[in-house]
């Protein structure tokens, strides 16, 4: 670690990034493209379900803020990133590493309680199909969403509050973003309760959503055993795509706390790296592909959507 005076800290070095040469033109093309790529994906999907009055049911409705939230937690990686290709220094100021650890850990908050709500409405549609379109009615759901967020941001604002007063002792990030436990490992002095801050964060936001979803599916298993073979199969199929983005989810937290908790100096830094951004790279365009373009009538919007842009044409 980089000892200063604490009065000197402006910013913070990424130091990940290291020395790419030439190989930064390569990596930016790639990446720049990735980015573009899932936001064109998760975009198309939103314009279709705004669109398409048809989808303007409370399942696309979750599944409409699931897309935005992607675009959201893509933007608070990939243009920092593409900039520090570029750049000799790899620095980023205090304020701008402040808020992009607002960006992307509220969007992981978002995206885990994102889940839970859509669980809890294939909960109701699977066990109480009399009684879906009154419990989750157009009013309800946007509540759920807007309670979604506020969660995850209070959620994050509490976490952070532990961070914001420190004062730095040293400057250097060995990740290629701004990482709430290697932030405060940089703290001239950091109690118990700071150092392990960011594990009450992923508790209430991770243990808890999880614990929602597992009750949801686990009665939704409960009526399924004793159901049709033709509605277990219509329930696994709307489930599925859950259980996957979720499982998907859950192993790239993992990897994240690993790289940032534990000593990984025996793994290639290139592997280092991309499993520390593995929810950034993979997440992303799982999600429309799952959940979007998977579903047939999605499937079938996006078709009577591009087919009348090309006759209007």
């Amino acid at each position: 670690m980089q000892i200063l005076n604490s009065t000197e800290i402006v910013s913070f070095v990424l130091a990940a990034y290291g020395n790419i040469g030439e190989l930064k033109y390569l990596y930016f093309s790639i990446m720049l493209l990735w980015y573009l790529s899932i936001c064109v994906a998760n975009t198309v999907l939103i314009i279709v379900i705004y669109v398409d009055k048809r989808l303007h049911e409370p399942m696309y409705i979750l599944l409409c803020n699931l897309f935005v939230n992607e675009i959201g937690g893509s933007t608070s990686l990939y243009p920092l990133m593409l900039s520090q290709m570029f750049s000799d220094t790899h620095e980023v100021t205090l304020s701008w590493c402040f808020l992009q650890m607002c960006y992307i850990y509220t969007c992981a908050s978002v995206e885990f309680c994102s889940l839970a709500a859509m669980a809890y409405d294939r909960y109701v549609a699977i066990c109480y199909p009399l009684h879906y379109s009154v419990i989750m009615n157009t009013g309800r759901v946007g509540m759920i969403i807007l309670f979604v967020w506020m969660y995850s941001f209070v959620n994050f604002i509490f976490s952070f509050s532990f961070v914001i007063h420190l004062k730095f002792c040293g400057n250097v990030i060995d990740k290629v973003f701004c990482d709430h436990h290697l932030v405060i490992k940089l703290a001239c002095s950091a109690s118990v309760v700071h150092k392990i801050s960011d594990l009450l964060f992923a508790f209430v936001t991770i243990v808890i959503p999880v614990s929602l979803i597992s009750v949801s599916y686990m009665k939704i298993l409960a009526v399924c055993l004793n159901t049709s073979k033709e509605n277990k199969q219509k329930a696994v199929s709307t489930c599925t795509p859950q259980i996957v983005s979720l499982s998907n989810m859950f192993v790239g937290s993992i990897f994240h706390f690993v790289d940032s908790r534990f000593d990984v100096a025996h793994v290639p830094d290139k592997v280092r790296i991309i499993l520390s951004v593995y929810l950034f790279i993979c997440q992303p365009m799982v999600t429309p592909f799952m959940y979007g373009y998977n579903l047939p009538k999605i499937r079938q919007s996006c078709k009577r959507f591009l087919f009348k842009r090309k006759i209007n044409v």
